[in-house]
């Protein structure tokens, strides 16, 4: 497994954070993750927002000064024959 990509967008605000996770989560195919750095109050709603509407998969870790999102990328079948579904 490689390791995933991170994007830090702490020090920016609304809507940057979720802008940038999004980006770079369209360059990743269906199971891989990118990792959000963020420090921005409103992420916190935004982010997991954003994320059930794509399907994505997500975790999230604060450690009180900064938050960090794990989001995997959906668009797997359960069969984990890798076809895309559609939305």
């Amino acid at each position: 497994m490689s390791n995933p990509e991170v994007v830090d967008a702490r020090g920016t605000r609304c809507p940057v954070p979720v802008v940038r996770v999004a980006r770079a989560a369209r360059s990743l195919a269906p199971g891989e993750v990118v990792v959000l750095l963020a420090d921005d109050e409103a992420a916190r709603s935004d982010v997991p927002a954003w994320a059930r509407m794509r399907g994505h998969g997500l975790t999230v870790e604060d450690d009180g000064t900064w938050t960090r999102y794990t989001v995997r990328v959906a668009g797997t079948t359960s069969d984990g024959s890798g076809e895309a579904r559609s939305t």
